[in-house]
């Protein structure tokens, strides 16, 4: 299991007109992702993904330098069994025997940015290689699931007031039994933005679970504004309604509202989500494992999320990769509740590889296959690889 290369590709993906959306980040016309390849000295292949934006979309060239040209010299020629020491070794750099012997941290400059997401990139192959060289998945290398399936919501909701209806509705006919729509700015006002959720919660009735994400573009005076006036639409949460840098404004909204408010998707480790518990500024924490330092730190977030009785929903707007992996947290976390599946332009999900998104009953069944079960198509690897 020594490592022999690792490798990074950034796959940019044009979108057709039709499966565009637009919201406070403007029109989405791509998707973007970086995909980590490692290998063994023996021939076992890894695949791994890093994000180079929250978005669909991101540049994605200076996150493939990093896995390259910074991470890689850190681990080829070690074990790749060996996840935990190597975690470490990127995270902490030239101290890392340092902290190995403190037993603390002692991280880079660049343990929050894209510098940890090209950590997680390469942490998510390295799971794929384990679990791959002991013929399982992932979740059953890790001690299996705690539930035999696990929710999915339809992560969408972009359309006008007059169109909401129709496009959730098309959710609801797919099998979901809970879906999330985006307000804020790009509503162009609180008022309008209840006006939308209105219409989505008469729509849907009472039998699907509604969630609504600000993608953190309202203040607080709004945000409160909002979960207030929202109360009685029994919302499932209410996702970053501030910015994710303003913790103090995420703990006051949280104070005031009488709805579950969730983030973390902006965050990079469990010392943000530590941090953030430690505020009481959310009720739901949603890391995404291709920004937030991969499975590992997943597992840890995961840990706080049921130490704190808080739920666990990660952040699933990537590839197929990061999917399985994130679905394969949710499972194993005795604080799962959700994954988020991607409605619109999803290519990275839906044609890199083929995996099961099957739902039954509104919810996924485990992953299949060793390590993540994804194998990424190589022809369409190729077509898309941007140099």
């Amino acid at each position: 299991m020594k490592i022999q290369s690792i490798e990074a590709a950034w796959l940019h993906v044009p979108l057709p007109a039709d499966k565009q959306h637009r919201s406070d980040f403007g029109r989405i016309a791509a998707f973007d992702g970086v995909l980590v390849t490692v290998r063994t000295e023996g021939g076992a292949v890894g695949y791994g993904e890093a994000k180079p934006a929250v978005g669909s979309s991101g540049n994605g060239a200076a996150l493939a330098a990093i896995v390259t040209q910074e991470l890689a010299p850190l681990l080829i020629g070690q074990d790749a069994s060996e996840i935990g020491a190597l975690g470490q070794r990127m995270l902490n750099g030239s101290r890392a025997t340092l902290a190995q012997r403190a037993g603390r941290a002692m991280p880079i400059l660049g343990r929050r940015g894209v510098h940890q997401a090209a950590i997680a990139g390469v942490d998510l192959a390295l799971w794929d290689l384990l679990g791959k060289s002991r013929g399982c998945s992932v979740l059953t290398l890790i001690g299996g699931a705690c539930r035999p399936s696990i929710p999915a919501y339809a992560s969408g909701g972009w359309a006008r007031v007059d169109r909401l209806a129709e496009e959730l509705g098309r959710y609801a006919e797919q099998g979901f039994r809970a879906v999330k729509m985006r307000i804020g700015a790009m509503d162009g006002g609180v008022t309008a933005s209840l006006a939308r959720v209105r219409a989505a919660r008469s729509a849907l009735g009472p039998g699907i679970a509604l969630m609504v994400d600000a993608h953190g573009t309202l203040n607080v005076a709004e945000a409160r504004r909002f979960c207030a006036a929202a109360a009685d639409l029994e919302l499932r949460f209410v996702e970053e309604p501030v910015a994710s840098d303003d913790r103090a404004g995420l703990a006051e909204v949280r104070r005031s509202a009488a709805l579950p408010i969730a983030a973390g998707e902006s965050e990079f480790s469990c010392f943000d989500f530590a941090e953030l518990i430690e505020r009481r500024a959310l009720d739901v924490l949603q890391p995404d494992l291709a920004i937030a330092g991969g499975f590992s730190e997943g597992q840890r977030i995961a840990a706080l999320a049921w130490a704190s009785r808080l739920e666990l929903a990660p952040h699933c707007w990537g590839s197929a990769i990061s999917f399985q992996a994130a679905r394969t947290l949710a499972l194993a976390s005795p604080a799962g509740t959700f994954v988020e599946v991607p409605m619109g332009g999803a290519p990275l999900l839906r044609e890199l590889a083929s995996i099961d998104l099957a739902l039954h009953e509104g919810a996924l069944l485990p992953p299949q296959g060793p390590g993540w079960g994804v194998e990424p198509d190589p022809d369409f690897v190729k077509r898309y690889t941007r140099a």
